[in-house]
């Protein structure tokens, strides 16, 4: 039963009204921009080439005149990238699960990735173990890439996001759109260096779940695995350092995502969710990331 493609696809219809699937649509088949080809080798040039495509610098290296080679590019790789730290088991702004907002906002993309034909695939780490599922096409690829991430229980720790991102830099050489779908904390914990050799090759967009506040009573110690006490939340002082440092974080991340030209977007819940995401890949197509 392709049960999660059709909670995402109801999702989408539904909080999409505003400005319509078909502009959903139109926003993810736009998301790369250029000729519509890649560059995939060289060979000598022909009577005929285009000269435009001589590539100056091999040909004087090897004293023959060189042309690039392009092949179609036809379909896109989309790659999910699900944060499964422990702090993915608290609520969001809006008290929803962060786990929960973070699987629809993945499956929205992979929905319109498989309504286009185009590959799909996941990967996520918990506790040092990469999981990785390899791009193919098709609904049951998604509703299978959904239900595994669904049944995947929450990490110990906070910090392998980065160990997945340095595993697509090592063993995955094509071209992706790679969505990665964290939080606050994860974005903080992704280093620059390893953003910058992502984006060598690759469409990043990110998607932050947002965090509950201490003040709103429904902060979740994932250490404790139990909601904060009133007596604690309400505290007056540590009301403003959780302000402080959640202020100073988010600048961070801002500042971090934007040096790289990685457009991101923060979700609050599942009713926002397709505006918010038909709003961030507009904002890709204009990013100059291609």
């Amino acid at each position: 039963m392709m049960k999660y493609v059709t909670r995402i696809r109801a999702k989408v219809n539904i909080h999409a009204s505003k400005k319509t699937s078909a502009l959903f649509d139109g926003s993810y088949k736009s998301i790369y921009t250029g000729n519509g080809f890649d560059f995939e080798n060289l060979r000598e040039y022909i009577p005929g080439d285009n000269i435009r495509d001589i590539d100056w610098k091999a040909s004087s290296r090897s004293k023959n005149i060189l042309v690039k080679r392009y092949v179609a590019e036809r379909k896109y790789n989309v790659l999910l990238v699900f944060d499964v730290a422990k702090s993915m088991g608290a609520h969001t702004a809006a008290l929803q699960s962060k786990k929960e907002v973070a699987l629809q906002v993945g499956g929205t993309l992979g929905y319109m990735a498989a309504k286009n034909g185009d590959q799909i695939g996941a990967i996520y780490c918990c506790d040092g173990h990469v999981t990785f599922y390899p791009n193919r096409g098709g609904m049951q690829q998604l509703e299978h890439l959904l239900t595994m991430f669904d049944k995947q229980e929450l990490a110990k720790g906070n910090n392998d996001l980065e160990k997945s991102l340095n595993y697509i830099i090592k063993n995955i050489s094509r071209k992706m759109i790679i969505l990665i779908v964290t939080d606050m904390a994860g974005i903080h914990g992704v280093s620059e260096e390893t953003l910058k050799k992502l984006m060598y090759r690759n469409d990043v967009l990110v998607v932050s779940v947002s965090d509950a506040k201490m003040t709103e009573g429904k902060a979740y110690d994932t250490e404790k695995s139990a909601y904060i006490p009133a007596f604690i939340s309400g505290n007056k002082k540590l009301q403003k350092i959780e302000q402080e440092t959640r202020t100073r974080i988010l600048e961070e991340n801002k500042k971090k995502l934007l040096k790289y030209r990685i457009v991101s977007t923060e979700i609050d819940s599942e009713e926002e969710m397709a505006e918010k995401m038909i709003d961030l890949l507009e904002r890709h197509k204009y990013a100059g990331n291609r």
